[in-house]
């Protein structure tokens, strides 16, 4: 968490509509919902073609045009080696700019990247089973 600091802010009546509309929609306070679009704001100013969306664990970093998120590319080149020439083929479909937009990120925010990497590599095929019982075991 980073430190806060107070600042006083004029806010135009639509854009103050707006958060306290998302606000509600999520169910969290405005001040944190006001400084969750501005930390979003900043980033996608620095990294061009990365925009967040709404996904089942919150929001996330996206490539911006599809539906794949900055770590899953991410994940994908270091299993490569850092190969960029491996990772263009894997992601055929992907310009070169959304690529470089996905890198650029990950060199802006890699402690981030790093724990959704972490994250989804925790999940074994056991804890798959136990947290979902009802799904057939895999082989």
């Amino acid at each position: 968490m980073m430190a806060s600091i107070q600042k006083s802010l004029r806010i135009p009546k639509e854009v103050l509509k707006e958060i306290e509309q998302i606000a509600e929609e999520r169910q969290k306070d405005f001040s944190s919902v006001a400084n969750e679009l501005l930390e979003e704001a900043v980033k996608t100013h620095r990294c061009p073609g990365i925009i967040f969306t709404e996904g089942v664990k919150g929001r996330r970093a996206r490539v911006a045009g599809t539906g794949i998120e900055v770590w899953e590319v991410i994940a994908a080149y270091q299993s490569v080696g850092e190969s960029l020439q491996r990772l263009r083929q894997a992601y055929h479909w992907l310009t070169e700019q959304q690529i470089q937009s996905v890198l650029g990120y990950y060199t802006a925010y890699p402690e981030e990247i790093d724990r959704l990497i972490s994250a989804n590599e925790s999940w074994t095929p056991e804890r798959v089973q136990k947290k979902y019982p009802f799904l057939p075991a895999g082989k």
